[in-house]
């Protein structure tokens, strides 16, 4: 079965550049790219000119010229679109598993007067719901849809080097480089004897993967922004977490840190969603 590449779209600038994304990554994975637009009815709310009928009508309208103009740039995939009706960020969970995505990609702003689509707290719903990995692009994020470099910060916990085989997947994709950031945020003998075994694990399976890296150790205070800001100095084109990551007072991903992360870089995201096993047992 044919992997695919799960996008949302609202037809603002935001999301068509999450589509570009997401068919330069199917052209490499030899993957077809659904597009998926949710109609929300809001009731009470006179938020419509026209009706229900003629929107989603002009939904397939739109999603008929992507296809016209992206088509003959999909390689040997192919691209297609769905219409959904009901919550965004349920039905893009929803349709991920139906179509047992390999990737969502989405933009995290929209506002295209279409709908709102994907603003504030949507995409971070969609980000904490899903069980796939899942690309989040800013809106206005410019960057080259070519993956050369990716960082991948390494914690404590265990659940931070499962991302290590999507990472890896990825960057095979595009022959990129992983930077794999090992962060520091005590200096207590334990925690960063734990952190640098964990980083050896990751070598091995880069090595035996066959994946080019290099390892950057870092003493942080807070995590989100001294990836971000490691990852624009090597002028990185992706930044691959966990959503789960280091939860403990002092530098806790789950919640605040994952959503500063999503809504703060300047460079897409991808969020892996932490299993029930260790790095180890899953490869």
């Amino acid at each position: 079965m044919k992997k695919v590449i799960l996008t949302g779209i609202d037809f603002s600038d935001c999301s068509i550049n999450a589509l570009e994304h997401a068919i330069s990554i199917a052209n490499k994975a030899d993957a077809d790219v659904c597009m998926v637009w949710v109609n929300r009815p809001v009731s009470g709310k006179e938020i419509y000119l026209v009706s229900q009928d003629q929107i989603v009508a002009e939904a397939i309208t739109r999603f008929e010229g992507l296809i016209a103009k992206y088509q003959n740039q999909m390689g040997r995939g192919k691209i297609y679109f769905k219409v959904r009706k009901g919550k965004i960020y349920r039905e893009i969970v929803e349709l991920a598993d139906e179509l047992d995505a390999f990737l969502v990609v989405i933009g995290t702003h929209g506002a295209s007067g279409f709908e709102e689509f994907w603003m504030g707290s949507n995409a971070f719903r969609i980000v904490s719901a899903i069980q796939r990995p899942i690309i989040s692009i800013r809106g206005g994020v410019d960057i080259n849809r070519t993956i050369q470099k990716v960082v991948m910060p390494i914690d404590s916990t265990v659940e931070s080097r499962q991302k290590t085989p999507m990472t890896a997947l990825i960057a095979k994709y595009f022959d990129a480089e992983i930077h794999v950031l090992a962060l520091l945020s005590s200096d207590v003998p334990e925690i960063v004897d734990t952190v640098r075994e964990y980083i050896k694990q990751v070598e091995v399976y880069l090595k035996e993967n066959e994946v080019r890296y290099i390892v950057k150790e870092l003493k942080t205070n807070n995590l989100t922004t001294d990836t971000i800001q490691y990852a624009l100095e090597v002028q990185a084109n992706l930044i691959s977490i966990m959503d789960e990551q280091e939860i403990k007072p002092s530098n806790i991903w789950l919640g605040p840190f994952a959503q500063q992360m999503v809504h703060r870089s300047p460079i897409p995201v991808m969020s892996i969603h932490a299993k029930d096993f260790t790095m180890a047992a899953s490869m």
